[in-house]
């Protein structure tokens, strides 16, 4: 069963009045629920675009072709306003990126909490998620460190910890492991797939690395702003038809 889908999906981003950059071109994608997929391809193919948009970070463009269609968990959710957006990635949704995104001035625990607050949750419940999360990813006593005094794994792990405090549905990561060696991104990739075989967490990683791609169920690979592959056991709803919009 599909838990992320997209038709016609375009992002054409404008950097000038004459230049603009077409970053996808009529994307259309599936990804399973409980699936571990890496979205892989040279740099500029469109891949960290498609993450932004499958994440709602970004809304696909209306224009300039057929209807775009996004569907998290059967509803759609390509026209939806940002703060609908805004309320669904902080409940359903956990991002990790490569520089990790830390505050500076806060200690771990106050790092992976600001996605409690942004979820609505309370301070109390907040911090015993917190230590729950950091001691999934192996942390719990490195809580009251600032990010200066860690290690850049241990500061990649705590950004996997904020990812998870609200036990979303999906975890997107672009580039996790890019900042880190070969040891500390092995470690990294088994905390995904610890996550995604034992609490069934629908993982979604963006990168440049083989090895990552092939410690994952299925590999997309991307190019110029399309999907060349969509993988081995892909299934995407060519005559799917259309999906109404929830009242």
């Amino acid at each position: 069963m599909a838990i992320l889908e997209g038709r016609n999906l375009r992002k054409t981003y404008r950097l000038s009045k004459r230049n603009t950059v077409e970053a996808l071109k009529g994307v259309e994608v599936s990804i399973d629920k409980g699936e571990m997929v890496a979205i892989m391809g040279p740099s500029g193919s469109g891949k960290s675009t498609l993450m932004h948009i499958l994440g709602l970070l970004h809304a696909p463009d209306p224009n300039h072709g057929p209807a775009p269609e996004l569907r998290l968990g059967g509803e759609d959710v390509a026209s939806l306003s940002d703060n609908d957006r805004t309320r669904i990635r902080a409940r359903r949704m956990g991002f990790v990126f490569q520089d990790f995104n830390l505050v500076p001035t806060l200690t771990a625990i106050e790092n992976v909490t600001l996605a409690c607050t942004y979820a609505g949750v309370g301070s109390k419940q907040a911090r015993q998620a917190g230590m729950e999360a950091l001691g999934l990813v192996g942390l719990a006593d490195r809580a009251d460190h600032k990010p200066s005094e860690l290690s850049g794994g241990e500061q990649q792990r705590v950004a996997i910890a904020r990812a998870l405090v609200n036990k979303p549905e999906i975890i997107l990561a672009d580039e996790p492991t890019g900042n880190l060696d070969s040891e500390r991104s092995a470690e990294v990739l088994a905390l995904f797939r610890e996550f995604n075989r034992e609490h069934g967490q629908t993982i979604v990683l963006v990168t440049h690395d083989s090895e990552v791609g092939e410690a994952c169920d299925r590999v997309i690979r991307m190019r110029d702003g399309r999907i060349r592959d969509h993988g081995q056991g892909s299934d995407v709803p060519l005559t799917a038809a259309p999906v109404a919009v929830p009242a």
